[in-house]
């Protein structure tokens, strides 16, 4: 059967390839937070969201133990998400600027969100065994997304994931590994690559990562499909 991106979504959800990040993300979802002690977890991976005609694809590193663990929806339900989308609501690439729950009614145009892995991981540090198990996926992905122009890299993780997917599907090629950098681009033949600190609350907080910054990011993306 040919692989469509309804197929990857539900084999990602299906998947218990990494005992080390099955366990974690049940406990998590099992002795939750407080301020989450009545919401039932997901605690399952989490699939990629946005449109399969996307010219824009972002790639971020995994899901948050209580955000996208507990939604069920990828940047849903943590500050992270609320930076990432209210940048893309702004550049136009989603109708609304918060993403709370799977039912809020968010839609993403011409966007596509995935990620490194799938499953929260301890720390927020993937093993280097668990990004590859979920490799494939995303390799997967790539294949299918083919109006794909503008890959904004969330983080040096989410922007050397895509680099080497992109390099391994036989899309780009380079002999110098681009350096990650915040608002970083590089162009490949007609492919942009663009790299951004992530919307983490340890970038935010610390003011590593602006909203103005991660505006113009966005702006950027939009720039480079409008030439």
């Amino acid at each position: 059967m040919s692989e469509t991106i309804r197929s990857i979504e539900e084999r990602v959800i299906a998947c218990r390839r990494c005992p080390r990040l099955v366990q974690w993300r049940e406990k998590v979802a099992a002795d939750k937070v407080r301020r989450f002690r009545d919401q039932e977890y997901w605690a399952r991976p989490v699939p990629a969201l946005g449109d399969p005609a996307a010219a824009l694809i972002v790639v971020g590193l995994a899901p948050a133990a209580h955000g996208g663990n507990r939604t069920g929806r990828v940047f849903t339900g943590d500050e992270s998400g609320n930076w990432l989308f209210r940048a893309l609501h702004k550049a136009g690439f989603a109708n609304q600027p918060l993403s709370v729950h799977r039912d809020d009614g968010l839609r993403l145009t011409d966007c596509y969100i995935t990620a490194t892995i799938h499953c929260a991981p301890p720390g927020n540090k993937p093993l280097p065994e668990e990004v590859a198990n979920c490799r494939p996926y995303l390799l997967h992905e790539l294949k299918l997304l083919k109006n794909v122009r503008v890959v904004v890299g969330l983080g040096k993780i989410g922007f050397d994931a895509a680099l080497d997917a992109y390099r391994e599907v036989g899309m780009i090629t380079f002999k110098a590994r681009p350096k990650f950098a915040h608002a970083a681009s590089y162009t490949f033949g007609n492919l942009t690559f663009i790299g951004t600190f992530h919307p983490s609350q340890q970038n935010t907080f610390t003011g590593k990562l602006n909203e103005p910054m991660l505006d113009a990011v966005f702006e950027e993306a939009r720039r480079a499909l409008s030439s």
